[in-house]
């Protein structure tokens, strides 16, 4: 049987740090009809329909501490049409962007993925564009006001198509279950169920829109098409005469890599009894770099120190100069007036505690005059340099630098000598391995520069191979295109010639629902019930003549419940434009568990009814389509079909969604 077009799901993968938490919806590689999510309250049954959801475009995920501390990023496998895909999106700050690549979770990509935005959702690149193309509603327009022909219209996105695919816990038993609340939601409700079942008001104008907007994207197809053969031909044309096969050429390099082990192995078996050899070059070669050292440092000593004794050579120079001038000129001797420039007849001399030369009266500290203060400005005698020593310490350093540069000059020529010799016998030793072993490399040297020759032709065919297989990708995703606007746009031409009138077809859809939940409600034993219907205007559903919100709470989850599936049974019997998948949360809420207990609909109503009823209706009339439910405790008739159960007890794992994540650390957490 031909897969239903539409959309199902496979696996939840949410992925860490350091670990991944999958839920796996499949049985035998297969999806499952029915997959029951069990577990006690808290646990992240709600979390996993809810990052089901954000997979297919939903703009927020579960954003539990938990989760945030652990989960980087959200994968979603599913069958688009029946051909899997995985859809990945970021966790933490909801992602602006998806990535769909073709393939399941385990399987080697073999196609890189494609990025689809998340707004705008009537982009035709959007995600919401794709998944609506596997619906049949690619391009859909939906009216802001259905009664004025030129109003404003809004592209359908497949998250207004999510309220007829997924029945989130506070929807369940809600007297606003219908957007009543919300005019324009639920307006566009209305319109969505009427588009799925392609009974909505100027259904042909709309068509022939989408026919023209599709004959436009089936001729841009073709041209990319056409452009993307003409640039293969002319940039690789053998890369469209046989399959390219880029596993063969991995493989021939992986043999190449194990034979040029093998050889390295065989070499240095063959060149083992060359080990004393080595030994021998190791040693010489050490006492020749010892030898070009010690060489080294003597000749940098040599440099160094001849500038070093040149200095000293010429401070002795000037110190000789300095006691010469010392004694051809007395500084310290006055001789001349320095007031009238006269010569003085005797120096000054210290006359009755006066200076002899100005009168000035000399305290006890200056009772002797000192000459040629003037000229130093100083009163100290002692701070005149004293030549002869400074001259003798200088002449004895200069001796000992010039005695040990001649020791080093005289060493210089031996050190020399043993460097060469050093040299010529490291060159010697090395001529001694190489006569040895070179008969026994030679031959491996040759047949590892053959297959290093052979590693690099495998390698630029490997590439080419490569090359050639993104071509062919990229042709096939074009031709892909090109068959899928094709399909779309026969099917939008077959609808549009058998298209009658909508609001007739419209009343006999309406019909058939509002049958259908009736029997639902009698197949649930609800009680006292009677004349169960939905309202043709705006879908409000009835029952004792009285519409949904009148009822207790109890009475509303079966009458939410009841709606939902009449909608998906209905639309998967008519192959209707649904996606094929109905996601419920908590179908027991108000009657057992969760919310107010409503003894009345509680003592009334099994579970197992609801659920035996889905097991029939899967079992024959619905068994292409996919239910999922989060249920706190599913009765036993629907064991076999419960995918997991979380316990949120530490000794009966699985804990939870995030398993790792137990009370012990909530507590923690909590006392922080």
């Amino acid at each position: 049987m031909e897969p239903l077009p539409g959309i199902r799901i496979r696996r939840l993968r949410l992925v860490g740090m350091e670990r991944s938490y999958d839920v796996d919806l499949t049985a035998e590689q297969r999806v499952r009809n029915l997959s029951v999510i069990a577990g006690a309250f808290s646990s992240g049954k709600t979390a996993v329909l809810e990052f089901i959801a954000y997979g297919l475009g939903a703009k927020r995920h579960p954003r539990h501490q938990e989760v945030l501390r652990r989960v980087r990023s959200c994968l979603l496998e599913v069958e688009l049409s029946g051909e899997p895909h995985v859809i990945e999106r970021s966790v933490g700050e909801p992602s602006k962007v998806a990535f769909v690549r073709r393939g399941t979770l385990d399987s080697r990509p073999t196609s890189r993925a494609e990025s689809r935005p998340i707004d705008p959702p009537g982009a035709p690149e959007s995600l919401s564009s794709l998944l609506l193309s596997h619906c049949k509603l690619e391009g859909v327009q939906l009216r802001e006001a259905p009664t004025n022909s030129e109003s404003r219209t809004d592209p359908l996105s497949f998250r207004d198509l999510m309220w007829l695919a997924f029945l989130p816990n506070e929807r369940v038993a809600d007297k606003n279950f219908l957007f009543e609340n919300d005019y324009m939601r639920k307006h566009k409700l209305r319109q969505v169920v009427d588009v799925a079942f392609g009974v909505h008001d100027d259904r042909a104008v709309e068509l022939g829109q989408r026919i023209q907007e599709l004959g436009g994207r089936l001729n841009r197809a073709k041209a990319e098409l056409a452009a993307a053969r003409t640039f293969v031909v002319e940039q690789a044309p053998t890369a469209l005469d046989s399959e390219p096969t880029p596993a063969i050429h991995e493989q021939e390099l992986a043999d190449i890599t194990s034979q040029l082990t093998e050889l390295d192995r065989r070499a240095k078996a063959g060149t083992e009894f060359a080990a004393r050899l080595r030994h021998q070059h190791k040693e010489a070669a050490q006492t020749s770099r010892r030898a070009a050292a010690v060489l080294r440092d003597c000749e940098t000593q040599l440099q160094r120190l001849m500038p070093l004794r040149a200095q000293y050579a010429d401070d002795l120079l000037k110190l000789g100069m300095l006691g010469e001038a010392q004694q051809i000129f007395d500084p310290l001797s006055v001789t001349t007036c320095p007031a009238c420039l006269n010569r003085l007849s005797a120096p000054p001399t210290a006359d009755d505690g006066r200076c002899s030369l100005c009168r000035h009266a000399l305290t006890a500290a200056e009772g002797t005059l000192v000459l040629g203060a003037a000229d130093t400005g100083s009163q100290a005698g002692d701070n005149r340099v004293d030549v002869a020593a400074e001259t003798r310490s200088t002449k004895a350093r200069l001796k000992e630098i010039t005695t040990y540069i001649d020791e080093l000059g005289t060493s210089l020529a031996a050190l020399k000598l043993r460097a060469e010799e050093a040299a010529v016998q490291e060159e010697q030793a090395a001529a001694a391995l190489d006569a040895a072993t070179s008969p026994s490399v030679s031959p491996f040297l040759a047949a590892r520069d053959d297959l290093h020759r052979r590693r690099e032709q495998v390698l630029r065919r490997l590439e080419q191979a490569e090359s050639a297989v993104k071509l062919r990708e990229g042709l096939a995703k074009r031709a892909d295109a090109v068959e899928r606007h094709e399909a779309q746009l026969a099917r939008l031409r077959e609808e549009l010639a058998r298209l009658g009138d909508a609001s007739h077809d419209r009343d006999r859809v309406i019909a058939k629902i509002s049958g259908r939940y009736g029997e639902l409600l009698r197949a649930w034993r609800y009680p006292k019930v009677s004349t169960p219907f939905i309202k043709k205007t705006d879908l409000t559903p009835f029952v004792r003549g009285e519409p949904y919100q009148e009822a207790s709470s109890g009475a509303r989850t079966l009458l939410t419940l009841a709606w939902q599936l009449a909608v998906f049974e209905i639309a998967v019997e008519a192959e209707a434009a649904h996606p094929g998948f109905l996601m419920i949360d908590s179908p027991q809420k108000n009657l057992g568990h969760g919310g107010t207990l409503d003894a009345v609909i509680a003592d009334a109503v099994a579970i197992d009814d609801f659920y035996h009823h889905l097991s029939l209706w899967l079992a024959e009339r619905g068994s292409r389509a996919q239910l999922i439910v989060a249920d706190n405790s599913p009765p036993p008739l629907v064991e076999s079909s419960v995918v997991v159960r979380y316990s949120r007890d530490e000794v009966r794992p699985p804990y939870g969604l995030i398993e790792d994540e137990t009370s012990a650390d909530e507590e923690t957490e909590a006392d922080a």
